[in-house]
């Protein structure tokens, strides 16, 4: 079969192959239309809002709690219910959605593992087509993979729970049109994730759970929670057998934490403190804000007050509302080295430690060999315990607004620029490559790095700033900079490697980028654009 024979309004710009034939098939495809057509108009008007409340903190106007909705604030009210087997998530494990790595996760000493067609998936065609085959694969218990070097890889007798990431409201699938247009990635992924799984899922006594990434407003909550009704009832299943835990990671979300479980209550089971692009998203809400540019990306940790306050007032409102509260990444990668593999396990034991003590039911890793050392961590915390929903922190001052927009000390040093420039170029080039999960000095990288790299190279342009040494950050020394550090990248690479890779037009890209006026939302939209 191929497409030409299907009778449907959506546009396939892809041929069929032996891929597409197993999951696009007349019913799914008539399921990813009908949400389309639903959708589709709502999910314009959210972004046409994104637009409007970025412009009024353009023009001087700093974020806040919303007066309008204080009556759910302060309502007593709980989220719905949290399925059994999702009660228990002390240690997730995320990754792309690429066969050998779900089943090296889902295996993994871990409790749930976020499959992710989202910021560590560069989403070619082929890409998310083979991600659907994969998670429907590992949903059956039919995955298996074998390597070049003729090793087997299998899913073992209890595999973690698995949850998918679905792409955020703004990236679009531009494989498939609706009137001419690009359809949402997002409800593409949920589409087809739910549409080929949800029955065995329930069967296995499981249930069809997803991450929201990049939600902004409850306005988009809502749009979500409506997405997930119609599905439940387009199959006749209870309301609320489609479970969400969304990431709270947009400066904007974190002013709506109590209206965004409200408006998902039936459906949503917990939050997370998705920290790398909330520091992304702080860094581009505040952009015109000379009085809130952050430092070196290094020195923006956890125990800067305004990331501290976010996560705090995260577990407060979670656990007020019986919801789960989720705790960030570790991007380490275990080394090979014995001393500084220590030096790497004591960081991430310190991290996980300060999550578990402020009261995280789990936390998040990017590899499997930090299972152990998380679980550790949070086995110690919890006891007998399932998760931490127990602790209320309602002891705890009250979180305001000024200490969530709290200017960050630190210094911006030539070193941090210039490592900002050889971690964003290495990444974007591997992006566009078809690759968003990639290990770069030690840490597994996802978008979120490269994103805050570029943006606080523009931030500091934007403002004119001045590094530690005097020099002052203009476009010129960052362009100076950047032909200097793609040297040094190919040199790190070697010469035939650097010339087959993409890195000139990842500079070329990074470039544009840092040094035009108008700070483009996210590097993805641009470099999608050079996927096939």
């Amino acid at each position: 079969m191929t497409q030409q024979a299907l009778t449907t309004d959506l546009t396939f710009t892809k041929p069929f192959g032996e891929a597409e034939n197993q999951i696009l098939l007349p019913e799914s495809i008539g399921f990813i239309e009908d949400l389309v057509v639903e959708f589709s108009d709502r999910r314009k008007k959210l972004l046409e809002e994104r637009i409007h409340w970025q412009k009024k903190i353009d023009d001087g106007v700093l974020p806040n709690f919303i007066s309008e909705t204080i009556s759910i604030r302060e309502g007593d009210w709980k989220v719905q219910g949290i399925p059994d087997d999702l009660k228990d998530r002390r240690v997730e494990i995320t990754g792309p959605v690429e066969r050998k790595m779900v089943i090296n996760a889902l295996n993994s000493n871990v409790k749930v593992f976020m499959a992710d067609f989202e910021d560590s998936l560069a989403p070619s065609w082929d890409k998310v087509i083979s991600g659907q085959i994969n998670l429907r694969d590992a949903v059956n218990g039919t995955i298996s993979y074998t390597s070049e070097q003729g090793k087997r890889y299998e899913l073992k007798s209890e595999p973690a729970v698995l949850v998918a990431r679905v792409r955020g409201l703004h990236l679009s699938e531009k494989h498939v049109l609706y009137k001419k247009e690009p359809i949402s990635g997002g409800l593409f992924d949920f589409a087809l994730y739910f549409y080929l799984n949800h029955k065995n899922l329930l069967a296995n006594g499981s249930g069809p759970y997803f991450y929201l990434p990049k939600i902004q407003s409850y306005h988009e909550a809502q749009w979500w929670s409506d997405v997930f009704s119609f599905a439940e009832e387009h199959f006749n299943l209870p309301k609320g057998t489609i479970k969400a835990t969304v990431l709270i990671e947009t400066l904007p979300a974190v002013f709506q934490m109590d209206e965004i479980l409200y408006h998902l209550r039936h459906h949503i089971v917990g939050l997370n403190c998705g920290r790398w692009d909330y520091i992304f998203s702080y860094i581009k809400t505040l952009k015109n804000h000379s009085d809130r540019v952050l430092p070196d990306r290094q020195s923006v940790t956890m125990t800067q007050p305004f990331l501290s306050a976010y996560s705090r007032l995260l577990i407060k409102t979670c656990h007020k509302r019986g919801a789960f509260a989720m705790g960030g990444m570790s991007a380490f990668i275990p080394r090979k080295d014995i001393e500084q593999n220590q030096l790497v396990m004591d960081k991430v034991r310190a991290d996980k430690e300060l999550e578990a003590k402020n009261g995280h039911d789990g936390t998040w890793i990017a590899h499997p060999g930090l299972a152990d050392i998380a679980m550790t961590v949070f086995n110690t915390a919890l006891g007998e315990r399932p998760n931490q929903l127990a602790v209320s922190r309602e002891e705890d001052e009250t979180i305001t607004a000024e200490q969530l927009l709290e200017p960050c000390l630190g210094e911006r040093t030539e070193e941090g620029m210039r490592a900002n420039i050889r971690v964003a170029v290495q990444y974007i080039e591997a992006w566009i490559s078809g690759n968003g999960c990639v290990p770069i000095y030690g840490l597994m990288e996802d978008a979120a790095t490269a994103e805050i790299s570029r943006t606080s190279i523009w931030q500091w342009i934007r403002h004119e700033k001045s590094l530690s040494d005097g020099k002052k950050v203009t476009k010129e020394l960052f362009r100076q900079m950047l032909k200097e550090e793609l040297d040094i990248i190919k040199q790190e690479v070697g010469e035939m490697n650097f010339n087959q890779g993409r890195f000139m037009e990842a500079s070329n890209l990074m470039e544009r980028i840092t040094t035009q006026d108008e700070l483009i939302d996210f590097l993805t939209l641009p470099g999608y654009q050079l996927l096939d």
